[in-house]
């Protein structure tokens, strides 16, 4: 994809646009602070989380791994290596099921499932939440006041599960801002590219001056 098609066709799901943002205003979009968050979808995955970790560990970062249900279920270890290391757990839902195509009951199941998985098997309290593909509606924020969970959200898509480094490149080029709440994946689709993307986020970041952060840092809490 040339870069003035990026531009024209894309900028918006790079970045969400400021009408989305402010009419679900309860979601959060950006640090709360000056500081850059780096955040990881769809874990965990035996063939990325491990790797992801130890280039984490070597930069002294803490992020917060946004886990599928199912996936706890199958790679419990590695949830708990996540935690261990010091980072945090959200909610994915159980199947990553995009949540507008099911109804209430559908979503509400998908969640507390997920909330019950993470309680058994990590004794951990989940606090955030961050809605499949990005994808949410307005009875979203109903559903989660259920559950006391936060949405995070994002202001910056990378597209790393599309495993070219060079769309992540022009991503933290244009779009990288000093609060930037960051996706990556953790997941088999961007296993090729990700721990490079993370050293290109702290090379963008350095160069500009910029911070990194940690979930308690740049987070709000449920209200």
């Amino acid at each position: 994809m040339e870069r003035e098609e990026d531009k024209k066709i894309m900028k918006w799901k790079y970045n969400p646009p400021s009408l989305i943002k402010s009419i679900f205003s309860d979601f959060q979009w950006n640090s709360i602070v000056p500081k850059i968050l780096i955040t990881f979808d769809d874990g965990p995955n035996p063939n990325t989380t491990e790797i992801i970790l130890n280039e984490l560990d070597e930069h002294k970062i803490k992020s917060i791994f946004f886990c599928v249900g199912e996936n706890i279920e199958k790679y419990p270890n590695l949830a708990k290596e996540i935690i261990s290391e010091g980072h945090e757990i959200g909610n994915h839902t159980f199947n990553h099921q995009i949540i507008t195509k099911q109804s209430v009951e559908e979503i509400s199941k998908s969640i507390q499932l997920t909330q019950e998985i993470v309680k058994e098997n990590l004794n951990y309290e989940v606090k955030y939440f961050r809605p499949p593909h990005g994808r949410f509606d307005l009875r979203t924020k109903k559903i989660l006041n259920q559950f006391q969970l936060q949405s995070v959200m994002w202001s910056l898509l990378t597209y790393d599960y599309k495993n070219d480094l060079n769309i992540v490149k022009f991503a933290l080029a244009e779009y990288l801002r000093n609060d930037s709440i960051i996706v990556l994946h953790d997941s088999n689709k961007s296993k090729e590219i990700v721990v490079d993307s993370i050293k290109l986020i702290l090379e963008k970041s350095s160069k500009k001056d910029y911070q990194i952060g940690t979930p308690s840092e740049c987070l709000k809490h449920y209200s």
